[in-house]
């Protein structure tokens, strides 16, 4: 079993910040990408960002210059770091890992998705 535990969700005023942390646990051989999702009600779940274990990054055009993703290896994490933030930035977000995890005697990749922590934007 592996499962994906997000923080750091909450309601903040237009312009501000948050960081969102995820924390991945479970039987991990490898975490080879983890990244960040976001879902409107009513709408499909779109990429935000994601991060190899490499330290490769990739962005949505419409958070590049404001969001930051990072991630810690050794403790199996990956960080939101959002700024300036925007009403249109209101959704829940879900951390995502593709990860290889294995039973003693096969290594299979594996994604696994967060349930999701609700950042809201509003004055």
């Amino acid at each position: 079993q592996v499962q994906l535990v997000e923080s750091g969700g909450g309601l903040v005023q237009p312009g501000g910040s948050l960081r969102l942390s995820c924390a991945a646990s479970g039987t991990i051989f490898s975490i080879n990408i983890m990244g960040w999702y976001r879902q409107v009600l009513g709408k499909e779940r779109d990429l935000v960002a994601t991060i190899t274990s490499g330290g490769t990054t990739n962005y949505a055009d419409s958070v590049k210059g404001r969001f930051t993703i990072s991630r810690d290896n050794a403790a199996n994490m990956v960080y939101l770091q959002i700024n300036s933030l925007k009403s249109e930035d209101t959704a829940v977000y879900y951390c995502y890992a593709l990860i290889r995890t294995t039973n003693g005697i096969v290594i299979r990749p594996l994604e696994v998705w967060g349930r999701g922590t609700l950042v809201t934007v509003s004055s």
